[in-house]
């Protein structure tokens, strides 16, 4: 049985992993945080009838339940507080949040290799946003310039969205020098180019556009002589598309020590 702590248990993703987590055989939710909910049941914070399941207000508060892995849908501010504190307490962790850098996840793997524990971030937990990133890598072995547009809501605190810094980060590291004007060269107001992931002839710019009526979408846009193609990613209205690939985390996450990026990772 592997136990399971639920950061966000209340939010968006949340509300949907918690009947999910409690109709698999060889899972158990042992305890949930929320800031809004702390010293309730989670089964009555959500509505429904009581769980036995506690809410916590903090990482560090939920420690003190027996567990074995922590899946984190927070925000970008806490995620990676969330995440060294369940590390340092021999955790393995699923991050869910989006917000982190490259150096955070860094400074992750450390602290997860001292505690000889995995962690598994990915951008987006839907399987058909994961082929997406891998249709998008397939074609930048072929096609030399791309660039990614990255549509989400007004509200949305971060930018690029995990699934666009993601995949940002990964073309970054495989692409073909592009073939457009270098950024140094660009006039007018160059900041229109969009942000850069990589450097040199193989960085990546990504466009991220905050608007009324999108959720999520993700579009990856390839240019060659005379053609184009486009690889694009949307999400729907509901946190459905990340149940399955949240829980196949949680159950691989023990098969490594420190940090793997993207769902990718795990569905070969």
């Amino acid at each position: 049985m592997i136990r399971i702590i639920l950061a966000g248990a209340t939010g968006w993703v949340g509300r949907a992993l918690v009947p999910a987590v409690e109709k698999q055989p060889d899972l158990e939710l042992v305890a949930g945080i929320s800031r809004n909910h702390a010293g309730t049941d989670l089964g009555a914070a959500l509505g429904g009838k009581p769980s036995g399941v506690p809410v916590f207000a903090r990482v560090e508060e939920a420690l003190s339940v027996p567990a074995d892995v922590l899946i984190d849908y927070t925000k970008p501010g806490i995620v990676k507080a969330n995440s060294l504190a369940a590390l340092k307490a021999g955790l393995r962790v699923v991050i869910g949040t989006s917000g982190l850098g490259a150096a955070d996840y860094a400074e992750l793997d450390a602290v997860a290799r001292e505690s000889n524990v995995g962690l598994l971030a990915a951008g987006n937990f839907s399987i058909t946003a994961t082929l997406l990133k891998r249709f998008t890598l397939e074609a930048a072995k072929y096609v030399a310039d791309v660039e990614i547009i990255d549509y989400a809501s007004a509200g949305k605190p971060d930018a690029p969205s995990g699934t666009g810094r993601e995949l940002a980060e990964a073309l970054a590291e495989i692409r073909q020098p592009a073939t457009s004007r270098p950024f140094s060269e660009v006039v007018g107001v160059p900041e229109t180019r969009g942000g850069a992931f990589g450097e040199g002839a193989r960085e990546v710019r990504v466009h991220a556009l905050r608007l009324p009526s999108f959720v999520l979408a993700v579009e990856s846009v390839f240019g060659a002589p005379d053609e184009r193609l486009t690889i694009r990613h949307d999400a729907g209205s509901s946190a459905a598309p990340y149940v399955a690939g949240t829980l196949l985390a949680a159950r691989k996450v023990s098969g490594w020590t420190g940090v793997r990026r993207g769902l990718d990772t795990l569905l070969d």
